[in-house]
């Protein structure tokens, strides 16, 4: 498994750079989790937008999926052009009825995942977690078999994270505020309160994103630092994990 940050940011992207989105590939299959504000023009950074086989959203605030639209929009372009009429299949949860009718277009398919279920996408199985957070929202555990990496999508902290991320070999958590701050009400999670889940559930490696617009963005990894003494790393575009059979 690889994985590629595409957006990191919470609410609304900086200045040249987007908002969640995050490109999981193995074997040549490429999924991308998320699209937020700003990810289609950065993923062309990585791949062509025709390269992408599938897309899972976790929720349907803007910051995760304002760029469903450009994105059908990129896909019906590049069809006329080449005379073809693939589909790119964009799974999202049912919760939210209205939300979900609108990632059918005329050449990507809405498909409903039941977050209770595993689901299967490609080479990966992809198990859900409720998250606590003002909407529907799903964290996810996506494994190729020999690796898993866990997103805990937006979310404020709770104790069973821990056993849902247990062992797994990349933690993608929620930060959105400092040590000492509160996100329950927003439904977000501190840099502390992210880094206790990673030390808890053994994880090999910590990517802190969703990340702020105020503060220094240094300090969030020292304050996880405090608390996990595993790899830790603040998010950035193009920061990429690889796993144990790439």
């Amino acid at each position: 498994m690889k994985v590629t940050i595409i957006g990191y940011w919470g609410a609304y992207p900086a200045a040249g750079s987007a908002t969640s989105g995050y490109l999981v590939e193995h074997n040549g299959y490429k999924l991308l989790v998320d699209c937020g504000s700003g990810v289609l023009s950065r993923l062309q950074q990585f791949i062509h937008v025709k390269d992408l086989d599938a897309v899972i959203l976790s929720h349907y605030h803007n910051d995760h999926i304002a760029d469903i639209g450009p994105l059908q929009y990129s896909w019906l372009v590049q069809n006329t052009l080449s005379g073809s009429e693939d589909v790119l299949p964009i799974y999202g949860h049912e919760e939210n009825k209205a939300a979900f009718s609108q990632l059918s277009h005329q050449f990507t398919k809405g498909v409903a995942y039941l977050p209770e279920e595993t689901l299967q996408i490609g080479p990966f199985t992809i198990d859900f977690q409720r998250t606590n957070h003002p909407v529907p929202c799903f964290g996810m555990r996506i494994s190729d078999g020999e690796d898993d990496l866990v997103y805990t999508a937006d979310t404020s902290y709770f104790p069973e994270w821990a056993s849902f991320a247990k062992h797994a070999s990349l933690l993608i958590t929620d930060t959105n505020f400092f040590k000492g701050m509160d996100g329950s009400g927003p439904g977000h999670m501190t840099s502390e309160e992210a880094a206790s889940i990673a030390q808890e559930a053994k994880v090999e490696t910590l990517w802190l994103s969703h990340l702020p617009h105020f503060g220094e963005l240094t300090r969030l990894r020292q304050e996880a630092e405090d608390q996990f003494n595993g790899h830790i790393f603040v998010a950035k575009e193009g920061l990429t994990w690889k796993g144990s059979a790439q």
